[in-house]
């Protein structure tokens, strides 16, 4: 399970360097990073990637919107490993998605990793936590 808030900065290589905790749930695994939505990053076990997989191929190609989302999520999809750093190299075209230049928010999503410019996750962050107090929310989940 991934969980927490950290801020990280980005190297000149494009690396970043992954909190311990998130380290150690991945220790064992490869890790899938892809392109995400809000124009951030996911990062995900590959065994998680593996399972979303299986899902994604049930929507068939016959609906645009389908394809175009399979292209956003499989195409940009690149397999990641930490150095010895704890550092993952994060490609070109993810940091260009994601507009990745300096800090970073690495948030740890239960099931997977979400990888922000640091000043987009901050206005997200003041949108979504208005919303997740609204009693509908936590109705909706049954809480």
């Amino acid at each position: 399970m991934f969980y927490g808030e950290y801020e990280r900065g980005l190297d000149k290589k494009g690396r970043i360097t992954l909190p311990a905790s998130i380290r150690e749930t991945l220790k064992d695994e490869e890790a899938i990073l892809t392109r995400g939505l809000d124009q951030c990053l996911f990062l995900f076990p590959k065994s998680q990637f593996e399972n979303l997989r299986e899902k994604i191929r049930t929507t068939g190609i016959a609906s645009r919107e389908a394809r175009n989302f399979r292209r956003h999520f499989f195409s940009g999809a690149a397999p990641v490993k930490p150095d010895g750093m704890g550092r993952i190299n994060l490609p070109p075209y993810l940091r260009e998605y994601a507009e990745l230049t300096g800090a970073v928010i690495v948030a740890g999503i239960d099931t997977y990793v979400e990888i922000w410019d640091a000043e987009r996750w901050q206005k997200q962050r003041t949108q979504f936590e208005k919303d997740a107090v609204s009693v509908e929310s936590w109705e909706d989940l049954g809480i």
